[in-house]
């Protein structure tokens, strides 16, 4: 049976809000800007961002690096129309497709680096290991994956904080965040070089950024 949709924020009539929202709780320009730089993006890299949602994040990925192809890819239609405005207000070449990140619309091996910023915590373990082994597939060898999205807490405080995001998006879907587990899915999905290699504190708890890559 094929699972719910969960959009930003959890529900549909938050979509409009979103991009408010994540700006004034979510260090949104510190944590995209500091995952687009770990990326080491180059010309003629062929870039994914999964779950792009209203592409804040594939735009500073496209001015990062204007020789590179951009791909933004995510389920919601709606988001996808409201990211097409933005893409074309920035006067960007950025190509946009609906599709799912457990079932990727593309071939093997046909990207040099993968992105996704807070989509994994939305998904259920099993979508969340579907994801990363079609991330792994997609990858060039050598390719890299970077993610940003929850962690598990530095401390008291943060773990207290996150329960904020865990009745909004659910204890189910972001357990295997908060316990730490993110590193060991993506060893399991055959990728390799796994490593936290940030970790911001925010309102909501720790946000960590992560980074992988196929081997050669």
């Amino acid at each position: 049976m094929a699972e719910r949709y969960i959009p930003a924020l959890g529900h549909a009539w938050l979509t409009g809000i979103y991009d408010p929202v994540l700006r004034a709780t979510m260090r949104e320009a510190t944590f995209k800007s500091r995952l687009v730089a770990q990326a080491e993006l180059r010309p003629g890299h062929r870039v994914l961002d999964i779950g792009c949602g209203t592409a804040t994040l594939t735009v500073e990925i496209k001015r990062s690096q204007p020789a590179a192809e951009v791909v933004g890819l995510d389920g919601d239609p709606e988001v996808l129309r409201r990211a097409a405005a933005k893409v074309a207000a920035a006067d960007l070449t950025i190509a946009l497709d609906h599709g799912f990140s457990d079932r990727l619309p593309y071939p093997e091996a046909s990207f040099d680096r993968v992105l996704t910023s807070l989509l994994l915590h939305h998904l259920t373990t099993e979508t969340k290991r579907r994801t990363l082994a079609e991330i792994h597939r997609v990858l060039r060898p050598g390719g890299q994956v970077h993610i940003a999205d929850w962690g598990r807490p530095q401390d008291p405080v943060m773990r207290g904080a996150f329960f904020l995001v865990q009745l909004l998006d659910g204890f189910a879907t972001t357990a295997d965040n908060v316990d730490g587990r993110i590193p060991a899915m993506l060893g399991d999905a055959g990728l390799s070089e796994v490593r936290e290699a940030q970790r911001l504190r925010t309102i909501f708890g720790t946000l960590s950024l992560y980074r992988a890559e196929r081997s050669p």
